[in-house]
């Protein structure tokens, strides 16, 4: 009697399957945890913004600007005005938005900061003062 060693069809169908699946697992989670990466960045950002607005720049002027950026809120890293896709601050297709309100002469008494995230809602910041 002949004994051949070695895998059958169905085996070798089996075990390709079986990692198919396993890979495809794999990217899901991957690309999952990315973004729930990116999005833990932009709440830094949206911190870092915040804070430096009230503790900054509304301590010395008793008032919000009505506009954010490099030039007149320069305590935060300037790194921090991009999103983790590459837009600006206020760009229509970036996350992160600053909204004054109440504004006279430049001078506005409130305001709303706005990450929109990937993995859940809004991440938003409104002005303590």
């Amino acid at each position: 009697m002949n004994k051949k060693s070695g895998f059958t069809i169905l085996e070798i169908i089996i075990v390709a399957v079986f990692a198919s699946l396993l890979l495809i697992f794999f990217f899901i989670q991957k690309q999952n945890l990315d973004a729930m990466s990116r999005d833990e960045s932009r709440k830094t950002a949206i911190n870092a913004m915040y804070y430096a607005l009230e503790e900054s720049f509304y301590a010395e002027h008793n008032y919000y600007p009505e506009q954010i950026s490099e030039e007149n809120i320069k305590v935060i890293d300037p790194a921090l005005w991009t999103d983790p896709l590459g837009y600006n601050l206020g760009d229509p297709l970036g996350s992160y938005f600053y909204e004054p309100a109440d504004c006279k002469d430049g001078h506005c008494k409130e305001y709303t900061l706005r990450a929109r995230l990937e993995k859940e809602s809004d991440y938003i910041k409104q002005s303590r003062n």
